[in-house]
């Protein structure tokens, strides 16, 4: 939801997210107060906007945000895919039944001691190397308080002062259709904590039950600098992180399950300025109406934001360091060997396609899923034109995904079947279009490897399809 809707500003103020559109009017002269409003159609029953419309809105945004920038960080969890929770052998599995996985620990009963999951400090040097981060060799857990119903201990165990990563950065490339370049965010840091219950709310808003499943499950906190200008570079640095996460293996970064969630600081300030404006921290984005520190809800009914709680500062949760964990102590040895172990990650892919030739355009489609990545790598080997690969996976093999709903992993076409399908177009066994289409000898094949397996020579000949 936060990708989409970010991905949707073309100025600093102005938010696409499904069929609605919303933005910021700035009154002028000060920036002491702004509004937001939102013209929507049913989510359910999305309407097209006349273009009329769309223009009236897009010149009205950008002539009242004209002289300013929006200035954009963001608080980024990511769930982490460890077999138990943080400091319990309790397992967390989405969807489960509620309370149906915990223990007295994450519970938050007396007397219960934690103990650390070592796949989660792991994880954090990972993702913090992946990020190219200053790994902390002596790292501590603090105490983090503050109340809600669904924190049973009324604290969360993080850190504070001393995080497992810190001073990295990101780099990606901004998709063609968004004006292409390649961009560099600051990472501030990479901490360790542990995720609160779930409230699930009835239907009729007079109550709310607990879930403590997801209580203790690991989490990591990636928090950048506030580097970002625009929509579009917010929406691709989650993307990027996104990719990441699933990279290493740490997550599966699916946020339809929260297993990777955006909190988005943003703040407006003239051009030019370079104090920061007071940032309102946005939960699937949305309107302020005052421009005070608070923490806002979107709705998505209403297409707006609401006050969920004002910001609270850094005295205002108390921090002292966790009495219960010993500190988290590192060594040369094992970041070297976490390191050895790290796959190629999104940025290196992407700059070893560059070098092969390929288009930028082709260069983001391939290297946006680490299974495809996978499967062109793997063509590649069998001795493929990387061109021609690129071309046949991004054509007819990703319309066949598109339309059956599936992934490269689920077809039953094997890397080495395709660079023999290419080879045999190349060899003029088959041919391979027919003008500027493909011709209807090799989607036949295609689709059969594709749907049944087996291999391009049997499926020639048993088709009778060789090229007289």
């Amino acid at each position: 939801m936060a990708l989409t809707l970010l991905r949707g500003m073309r100025t600093p103020v102005l938010f696409r997210m499904n069929a609605g559109l919303f933005f910021t009017t700035l009154h002028r002269p000060s920036l002491a107060r702004f509004t937001t409003r939102a013209e929507s159609a049913q989510a359910t029953e999305p309407k097209a906007t006349p273009q009329s419309i769309q223009m009236a809105i897009k010149e009205a945004a950008e002539q009242k945000m004209q002289g300013f920038e929006a200035v954009i960080g963001i608080e980024t969890h990511v769930q982490l895919s460890t077999v138990t929770k943080a400091f319990c052998s309790c397992p967390y599995n989405y969807g489960s039944q509620p309370n149906s996985t915990i223990c007295p620990t994450c519970m938050g009963h007396p007397g219960m001691l934690p103990v650390l999951n070592e796949k989660v400090v792991e994880c954090a040097v990972k993702l913090g190397l992946a990020l190219n981060c200053e790994i902390s060799m002596t790292s501590k857990f603090d105490r983090k308080q503050y109340f809600y119903p669904d924190l049973p201990k009324g604290y969360q165990i993080s850190q504070f002062d001393i995080p497992i990563a810190k001073k990295g950065y990101i780099d990606l490339d901004l998709p063609m259709e968004f004006g292409g370049g390649h961009r560099k965010f600051g990472i501030t840091r990479v901490h360790m904590e542990e995720d609160a219950g779930k409230l699930l709310h009835s239907d009729s808003g007079s109550y709310s039950q607990v879930d403590l499943n997801r209580a203790g499950v690991p989490l990591l906190e990636i928090v950048s600098e506030p580097d970002m200008r625009t929509g579009i570079e917010a929406a691709e640095y989650g993307a990027e992180l996104q990719r990441i996460v699933r990279y290493l293996g740490v997550s599966n970064g699916n946020m339809q399950e929260g297993s990777l969630r955006c909190d988005v600081n943003v703040s407006v300030r003239p051009v030019g300025q370079s104090e920061f404006g007071t940032k309102i921290l946005l939960h699937k984005e949305g309107q302020a109406d005052q421009i005070v520190q608070e923490t806002r809800l979107w709705d998505e009914s209403s297409q707006k934001t609401f006050t969920m709680r004002k910001k609270e500062g850094l005295a205002d949760y108390r921090y002292f360091p966790e009495p219960d964990l010993p500190e988290v102590v590192l060594n040369n040895d094992y970041i070297d060997e976490i390191h050895k172990s790290m796959p190629e990650l999104p940025e290196a892919k992407r700059r070893r396609y560059e070098n092969m030739g390929l288009s930028m355009q082709d260069v983001l489609f391939l290297a946006n899923d680490d299974n495809v990545a996978r499967f062109f790598d793997s063509t590649l080997e069998h001795g493929s034109d990387a061109k021609l690969a690129a071309n046949w996976i991004m054509g007819d093999i990703a319309a066949y995904l598109k339309n059956e709903k599936l992934t490269i992993d689920e077809i039953k076409l094997s890397p080495l079947e395709l660079s023999e399908l290419i080879a045999s177009i190349k060899n003029g066994t088959i041919s391979g279009k027919i003008g500027k289409e493909a011709s209807p000898y090799f989607v036949l094949i295609l689709v059969e490897l594709i749907a049944n397996g087996g291999t391009v020579k049997a499926v020639i000949e048993e088709k009778d399809l060789v090229q007289v």
